[in-house]
């Protein structure tokens, strides 16, 4: 008996997506799967509220988004509610995902991150989009604004510079991960540190060699937390080694 395949609902057109539509949808689950997100949220934007959402139904909302044209993405980013602007970066990711993508809007997704970088003030927000948005956009392309921000004043521009660099570690290109993580490694954010620590860690599951090369230079003077990230796929021995360097 043959299968008779069920065709998948079509996407909605894309300019019946709009940013107003999005956030009274955000309202409405608010009410129904209802979360204090504002313990996660570690901006200093006084302007910032939140609605109150559970993360994984705020996800699965912007995934019936994915279509919505990029001027009203950055509507979203406009919106002073933290919820609707994870809701903009994750529309953002869903579509830099899209294996079908075009260069010409993952530029435009890249351009659009960056220009509203002031709306992206959160290392969630941050660790959603610059991976695949920013990384996934660089990794064919110069580089060199990575270094610009991570030498940037603003603190989230600093983690984009080591999270985007999470896409080349996939790609198994480390060398960008451990450049960035050099001008970093003595930040005094502690949010830099853990990224910094995270990251070198993952990029080291690639080249264990370059990663204690790394640390043989750093361990006694970074931060602890940065050295405890990084050594925490060692074995013992070796995790204890550098964090005696750490200690004498």
């Amino acid at each position: 008996m043959a299968i008779t395949k069920i065709k998948k609902p079509s996407a909605l057109v894309s300019d019946t997506l709009t940013a107003k539509q999005f956030f009274n949808e955000l309202e409405a689950l608010s009410k129904k799967s209802p979360a204090d997100n504002s313990k996660y949220f570690k901006g200093l934007d006084k302007t910032n509220k939140f609605l109150g959402i559970r993360m994984s139904t705020l996800f699965a909302l912007a995934k019936k988004f994915t279509q919505m044209p990029l001027k009203e993405i950055e509507m979203l980013l406009d919106n002073n509610y933290y919820e609707a602007r994870m809701g903009a970066v994750s529309i953002m990711d869903f579509k830099a995902r899209d294996k079908k993508i075009t260069p010409e809007l993952q530029k435009q997704l890249f351009d659009l991150y960056i220009k509203r970088h002031d709306r992206i003030n959160n290392w969630d927000l941050v660790d959603r989009g610059a991976p695949y948005i920013v990384g996934g956009w660089l990794y064919n392309h110069p580089r060199a604004i990575l270094y610009k921000l991570a030498k940037s004043k603003n603190i989230w521009e600093r983690r984009t510079a080591i999270v985007s660099t999470y896409f080349f570690i996939r790609q198994n290109e480390i060398d960008d991960t451990f450049k960035i993580a050099e001008l970093l490694v003595n930040d005094k954010e502690e949010l830099i540190n853990t990224a910094v620590g995270g990251w070198i860690r993952e990029a080291g599951k690639r080249d264990q060699k370059m990663l204690t090369n790394f640390l043989d230079k750093y361990a006694a003077t970074m931060p602890r937390i940065t050295l405890r990230f990084a050594v925490e796929k060692f074995d013992k021995k070796l995790k204890d080694h550098y964090m005696k360097l750490k200690s004498e």
